[in-house]
């Protein structure tokens, strides 16, 4: 089986609009459709601090201040 990734959007109904020709006519495909989430980082954030696998985290004391290490250069 082959994966093709295709960037895409919705037009002002929300329908998706693909402009792609497979060259392969008759064909079963699957068609996955991912939605980027406007705050999946904050999503994933909330998910690891309620997973118990994490629990041992909690437990750590925490041996590091303010004080430690080197400040990160912002280089954009």
């Amino acid at each position: 089986m082959r994966a093709i990734e295709i960037k895409t959007h919705t037009n002002q109904f929300g329908d998706l609009e693909l402009n792609y020709s497979l060259k392969q006519k008759n064909q079963n495909v699957r068609v996955i459709i991912l939605v980027e989430e406007e705050n999946e980082e904050e999503l994933w954030m909330e998910s690891i601090a309620s997973n118990p696998a994490f629990n041992f985290l909690k437990e750590e004391a925490d041996i590091y201040s303010i004080n430690d290490g080197q400040p990160l250069k912002n280089e954009k």
